[in-house]
């Protein structure tokens, strides 16, 4: 009995008082929703154009790699066309020197066991 007179000093609101302040609160929350899908759209927007950018200078350095990569291999390709002598050569210097290099290796290691 002691809870009585303190709920009939609190005044209460009316179901209509209610219904409209809880439709006071969905209209806030509706344009704070509106606030935040303005901001994410602007957001990717930027995102969009961050990401376009990269992929444009990404795709003209990738150019500017391949037309090196061209112009050096055009220049390896007359080099080795009017000297074919010394890349054969070159070739076969560079095999000899690894079988050499393989036999000492293969020489060097007592330990091994023998597949045949």
């Amino acid at each position: 009995m002691a809870d009585e007179p303190n709920e009939s000093a609190t005044p209460k609101m009316t179901q209509r008082e209610a219904q409209e302040a809880l439709e006071k609160q969905v209209a806030q929350l509706r344009r704070e929703i509106s606030k935040i899908n303005r901001t994410l759209a602007e957001r990717a927007e930027e995102a969009i154009e961050d990401a376009g950018d990269w992929y444009d200078s990404a795709a003209e350095r990738a150019s500017r790699t391949a037309q090196a990569l061209r112009n050096r291999a055009q220049t390896v390709s007359g080099v080795v066309q009017e000297n074919p002598g010394t890349v054969s050569s070159a070739f076969i210097l560079g095999a000899a020197v690894g079988a050499l290099l393989g036999l000492t290796l293969a020489a060097t290691d007592q330990r091994r066991d023998r597949w045949f």
